[in-house]
């Protein structure tokens, strides 16, 4: 307790962590929690930051897809922590995984701190969070980012790719063999780490809104473009978020593979830009999976302030969190708004 007599969030919560999951458990399954030192904190891109933490714990476990949750210590303001996906990790000198890297927008009062948070500051976070992306098995892979949603697919790509593997045990997926990104931005100023992605074998695609770089448009146009390119029209070959319209509680959602397809979509931006992208992969019957950036206050479930509106089996809907079931959803499971 505080002077005031209001309860330390920051301790409360450490607490309640160390009686759920035991401070600084690396048990499969659980939720780690602790401090963590910055490694690096440099810029990408206008208002986007590459940070790196210690945290080996969470690093060798955690999968693409899945994210992590950072606050500021010893602080009310801000009071709750943010949600962050995997960006990548890190070995050292050994060959052991211990580093944790994520990339970040300023886009208010946390991360306009933590831009100048010095080499060596601490961080809390808890982690790893959330479902992951499945096994894909496709023969190409069309990533579609918005902004800041080209974070997840670093790692996904090197895991497909067969460059990296991530998890505890290492996960095995299929490989894919082609993979194409087509990224987003308002101005080319925003784009990021695009030659990380081709130094990779990635195909890279760009759209800018003002047309300062790449195509002047949406990045909703050139997956049309793409899709074409593929002579996918007027095609409806069953599969996940096509013809089956696998459901949020779809026993096949959990087994953690998909069926074999030629192309799988994957999607990661504002909510607007993923109904275009769902409803796009619907005409075009592709399978198409989301990654969804809603809001996190706690990013384990308790708080249900990320709830989503998802259809079930029987064709009614109901909401699930997104920090837990998610953030990976199949995009046909998803009841958008608009």
């Amino acid at each position: 307790m505080n002077p005031r007599g209001k309860r330390d969030l920051g301790q409360a919560t450490q607490t309640e962590f160390k009686s759920l999951h035991g401070s600084g458990s690396s048990v499969p399954g659980k939720i780690w929690f602790g401090r963590v030192s910055i490694v690096e904190n440099r810029p990408l891109a206008e208002d986007t930051f590459l940070l790196v933490v210690n945290a080996p714990e969470v690093a060798r476990r955690i999968v693409p897809g899945q994210f992590v949750m950072l606050r500021l210590p010893e602080t009310f303001d801000p009071l709750l922590g943010r949600a962050f996906a995997l960006f990548d990790v890190r070995k050292d000198s050994s060959g052991r995984i211990t580093d944790l890297a994520i990339v970040y927008q300023v886009v208010g009062k946390m991360t306009g701190r933590l831009k100048n948070m010095d080499l060596g500051a601490q961080l809390e976070l808890w982690g790893p969070l959330g479902n992951g992306f499945p096994a894909f098995n496709a023969q190409r892979l069309v990533l579609v980012a918005g902004g800041i949603g080209v974070t997840p697919f670093m790692a996904l790509a090197k895991e497909v790719l067969g460059i990296s593997r991530f998890g505890d045990p290492a996960r095995e997926v299929p490989k894919i063999g082609k993979i194409t990104l087509l990224y987003g931005v308002r101005h080319r100023s925003y784009l990021a780490a695009v030659d990380d992605f081709r130094s990779l074998g990635v195909d890279v695609r760009v759209a800018t809104e003002d047309g300062s770089e790449g195509y002047r448009g949406l990045v909703t146009d050139l997956l049309t473009k793409v899709l074409k390119e593929e002579g996918l029209a007027g095609t409806r070959t069953p599969g996940i978020g096509v013809g089956t319209e696998l459901s949020a509680d779809s026993p096949a959602r959990e087994s953690g593979a998909c069926p074999s397809t030629p192309l799988v979509v994957v999607a990661c931006g504002p909510e607007g830009m993923l109904e275009v992208t769902s409803r796009i992969c619907r005409e075009y019957a592709v399978p198409c999976w989301v990654s969804l950036e809603s809001p996190m206050a706690c990013g384990v479930g308790i708080c249900f302030s990320c709830a989503v509106r998802v259809r079930l089996e029987d064709g009614t809907w109901d909401y699930r969190r997104a920090c837990v079931e998610g953030p990976i959803f199949p995009a046909d499971s998803i009841a958008w708004q608009g």
